[in-house]
């Protein structure tokens, strides 16, 4: 869809949408449960992180894998990586690294573990609850989980490793000391992760990178507009086409070859990337309810935006 749409604004309404729901999913005052069994990535991954109950299974896989096509970690992840422990966030978003159930257990991104098996049964009884009460649903989910602990060579007892790495200043810096953390006995996991790293669009990297350490310091509605305006920018080729390059190499001719434009991290201008994060006019911008007076406003259909496609 966004590749067929890469000559016009055809993909800005659903991205508009989308990052509009994101807010209201994160603030959404019903208890909300998401039941994953299999792979939540990107957007997917959207609609499970913030939820009061995630739960999960032996069948699920996270990622935000996004840099890997030429776009950024968006759908609010610079507002979730950002908070996760130490320069976790970073990594993931980087590397588009993968975590199982018990380790998005473990860094906060899903909440229970129940057994793929006893996924239907557990939703049967959470769909009969006559009770939005939260303690209900836990009780009930709580029925059905299980505890986890991580296994010995999980990622995420690699952290003290992974903190020293991506603290780094800028992505150059982040792959150097990890390739030099790659040379250390024990560390053989670090090789293919930074095989991946490599392979990202180095413009891909330098926004993202940007957009979760400015995310640090935002709110989630600053966070959301902000990737609005990024994601907006990388449709519009402002500086360069590399996400329609990354579609093609990855999901239509499926060479795994991208050609991104500029090839390396060191011909990535500055000045670039700060086209990208450069403000819309404010009725450009994704309009997220401030507070909940005005809690429903900013949708589509009242935008600039709607307005002119009439």
């Amino acid at each position: 869809m966004f590749y067929e749409g890469k000559s016009d604004d055809s993909c800005l309404e659903v991205v508009y949408r989308m990052y509009w729901l994101c807010y209201h999913i994160h603030t959404y005052k019903k208890t909300t449960v998401a039941l994953v069994n299999g792979l939540v990535m990107g957007g997917g991954a959207a609609m499970v992180a913030p939820l009061k109950f995630a739960v999960v299974t032996e069948k699920t896989i996270f990622a935000t894998p996004e840099a890997s096509v030429g776009l950024h970690t968006d759908c609010s992840f610079s507002y979730i990586h950002s908070r996760l422990p130490g320069y976790l966030g970073e990594y993931l978003a980087l590397t588009g690294a993968r975590l199982n159930a018990k380790e998005m257990i473990s860094a906060g991104l899903a909440t229970h573990f129940v057994s793929s098996e006893n996924l239907e049964e557990l939703e049967k009884r959470l769909l009969n609850l006559d009770s939005g009460d939260e303690s209900a649903v836990r009780a009930v989910i709580e029925e059905f989980s299980t505890d986890v602990q991580l296994d010995e060579d999980s990622v995420l007892n690699k952290l003290s490793t992974i903190n020293k790495c991506f603290s780094a200043e800028t992505v150059e810096d982040i792959i150097k000391a990890f390739e030099s953390e790659a040379s250390i006995d024990g560390n053989q996991w670090i090789p293919p992760v930074l095989k991946g790293l490599r392979r990202s669009s180095p413009t891909a990297l330098k926004i993202t990178l940007r957009s979760i350490r400015e995310g640090r310091k935002q709110s989630l509605p600053e966070c959301l507009t902000k990737e609005f305006r990024l994601t907006m920018n990388i449709l519009r080729s402002v500086v360069n086409g590399d996400v329609y390059e990354g579609i093609r190499a990855l999901s239509i001719d499926k060479d795994n070859a991208p050609k991104w434009n500029p090839p390396t991290l060191e011909e990535v201008k500055n000045e670039d990337i700060d086209r990208v994060f450069q403000p819309f006019s404010p009725e450009q911008e994704l309009q997220v309810p401030c507070n909940d007076s005005n809690r429903w406003s900013g949708k589509y259909e009242n935008t600039i935006y709607a307005k002119t496609s009439q």
